[in-house]
């Protein structure tokens, strides 16, 4: 049976369109939320009604806005910085000086302490790199939920890729969550480029425990803005 899903303003990437990251985890929910791949149609509405289906179709009435696969992601997973390492990389952060979209859920600045997410990857040893403490209000029970494991991976790839994708709208994200139970600690983000051609750009993403413990990883497709 389909399901009634909204996406609220507050998770917005875009000024008037739902985060990629968060958008993406809302429809894997449909396939299990682990080992799938959603490709992202349209830019996803926000504050109205959407249907999402059971075999992974998110639609805005006839508009098919993001849809899902399974697909078992495996993914060579650099080392991850130190816990002061990855810290240390958020002051290199771009984004405090020239931001597209400031007032992202997963990156904007602009966004105030338990209101966004706050992950601002700068570069650390050939990655970029940040400390994210998830807030308790993203827990079910003791168990971190899946759609703001996607949101996290998103962002960090395209600092990744940032210099040869220049503006850019996530396309594509798939994501294996390794550990389900993602504690409530300070955690480390990792984002690298995987590959470029022409306007379509491949990062990798993964989220760690304090003690480098892999949790999570993804694949994403970024997709150059013309210009």
């Amino acid at each position: 049976m389909a399901e009634t899903v909204r996406i609220e303003r507050r998770f917005r990437g875009p000024p008037d369109s739902g985060n990629g990251g968060y958008v993406c985890g809302l429809v894997a929910r449909a396939l299990g939320g682990s080992d799938c791949e959603v490709t992202l149609h349209a830019p996803p509405p926000l504050d109205r009604d959407l249907r999402l289906e059971p075999e992974g179709r998110l639609l805005d009435g006839d508009t098919l806005i993001a849809s899902a696969v399974p697909q078992r992601v495996d993914l060579g997973v650099p080392p991850p910085p130190s816990l002061a390492d990855a810290k240390a990389a958020s002051d290199r952060f771009t984004g405090w000086h020239h931001h597209i979209f400031p007032a992202c859920f997963v990156c904007g600045p602009d966004r105030a302490p338990g209101d966004g997410l706050r992950i601002f990857a700068g570069l650390a040893n050939g990655q970029v790199a940040a400390i994210w403490e998830p807030d308790l209000a993203l827990f079910e029970g003791d168990t971190l939920r899946g759609e703001f494991v996607w949101a996290a991976l998103d962002c960090p790839g395209y600092f990744a890729v940032e210099e040869q994708a220049r503006p850019a709208l996530l396309g594509r994200l798939a994501v294996r969550i390794v550990e389900p139970r993602i504690p409530q600690q300070p955690l480390i983000v990792t984002g690298w480029p995987i590959a470029s051609h022409g306007r379509k750009h491949q990062a990798g993403t993964a989220l760690h425990d304090a003690d480098g413990r892999l949790l999570a990883f993804g694949r994403a497709t970024w997709i150059s803005l013309k210009t």
